[in-house]
């Protein structure tokens, strides 16, 4: 019984300290959107640039993950995560010091470095601390920080904030919780046994892992998941003040669906997919998502109408990203290359849904009206759907609960 207990312990608290870490990787990830209009102000920054910006942290995030995950498969998880938020707490402060668009690009590509290499590993280790019955939860649970913190409180404590602060000022007070995570990580977390090196090159993981099938849907899918959220976080703020004409003390509240939502989703609908099978929850999540982006596309300058359509996008494509390259994904592929599959899938989706996206969406709106931006990510979520119906039921071992 005593053993048991200290398992249940060892789950819990890094469950905690893995959700206290990513919640502050979301917040600086996504505070940046509901700033955009005055930082473009004060920056002289156009729908392009905000574009770029937000495209440059995504691409950054990407490779990262994409070789970090791999990596923290052969060097220890404790090792990458540690390292991932020092270097995290270091930069994060940087993003205040920009004085232009070449500046910001540059310290946010940064932090999308170091952002990028924490998120694959924190993945892994959560389902490795997790018992097959609580997988899904945990991960869901291990996710929702980000949310609730970037998505859902920034967008309501960030405009009175801007009464007090500079936006500058900001970005650097969030760099001292980051340093006091680093130290947790490092006493709370074990250090796990590595997966052997074999003398193989990187690339030759990425290969391995990409020859299962529901890691090929996986990408595609985490394509769609991040030009869907990375298009709405970026320009929804601008489309709401510039098109529909809201206030900006409206738009925050709007903005705030995006948090709650997506809190809720990843809360629910990862610990329902332990129970109704990851398939049938992937498929009622993305017509969620669909239903709802049309009803925010038709929507007028409503403000509670635009909040619960807003919410439910959220709450579907979040829940799915977390699916995605959690359970889905680390289910699919043997428990040693989990942190591999995770981070080619976390690329993938960050390269071209999170990196191009948004710069493509940039360049519409800049043409052709903001008011447009919306049918890039509906677009996308109808071809998810389609997608969806080809996940294929997991052939690999539940991960142990070490």
């Amino acid at each position: 019984m005593q053993k048991y207990d200290g398992k249940t312990s060892l789950e819990f608290r890094t469950v905690l300290i893995l959700a206290l870490s990513f919640g502050l990787v979301g917040l600086d990830r996504f505070m940046i959107s509901t700033l955009f209009p005055v930082i473009a102000k004060d920056l002289s920054l156009d729908y392009r640039d905000i574009g770029t910006i937000t495209g440059s942290l995504a691409i950054a995030w990407g490779i990262s993950a994409l070789f970090m995950g791999s990596l923290s498969d052969r060097i220890g998880r404790r090792k990458v995560l540690v390292g991932a938020l020092i270097a995290f707490s270091v930069l994060i402060g940087a993003s205040g010091l920009a004085t232009g668009l070449i500046s910001l690009v540059f310290v946010r590509a940064l932090m999308g470095f170091a952002d990028g290499a924490y998120v694959p590993a924190s993945i892994a280790e959560t389902m490795e601390a997790s018992p097959p019955q609580r997988s899904g939860r945990n991960v869901g649970l291990q996710q929702v920080t980000a949310l609730l913190f970037g998505l859902g409180l920034a967008p309501l404590l960030i405009p009175p904030l801007l009464h007090v602060v500079d936006w500058r000022w900001i970005f650097v007070l969030i760099a001292i919780p980051g340093f006091i995570c680093a130290w947790l990580t490092y006493k709370i977390l074990p250090a796990r046994p590595t997966r052997p090196s074999s003398g193989t090159m990187v690339w030759a993981d990425w290969l391995a892992v990409t020859g299962y099938g529901n890691i090929r849907i996986c990408m595609a899918l985490m394509l769609a998941w991040l030009t869907c959220l990375t298009t709405i976080s970026a320009f929804l703020p601008n489309y709401m003040l510039d098109h529909l004409g809201l206030t900006f003390s409206q738009m925050g509240t709007v903005m705030s669906a995006i948090g709650f939502g997506s809190a809720t989703g990843t809360v629910i609908l990862p610990w329902m997919s332990d129970r109704l099978g990851r398939k049938t929850i992937m498929l009622a999540g993305t017509a969620i998502i669909f239903v709802a982006l049309v009803l925010l596309a038709a929507s007028g300058p409503a403000v509670p109408r635009l909040f619960i359509c807003l919410f439910f996008v959220m709450f579907g494509t979040l829940a799915l990203i977390t699916l995605t390259v959690g359970p889905l994904c680390a289910e699919s592929v043997p428990p040693k290359m989990m942190a591999t599959a995770s981070g080619v899938v976390i690329a993938t989706g960050e390269l071209f849904g999170g990196g191009l996206a948004p710069i493509l969406a940039g360049t519409v709106a800049q043409h052709w009206g903001i008011d447009h931006v919306l049918w890039l990510p509906i677009g996308v979520i109808a071809c998810a759907f389609l997608l969806c119906t080809q996940i294929q039921p997991s052939k690999m071992p539940a991960v142990a609960h070490v």
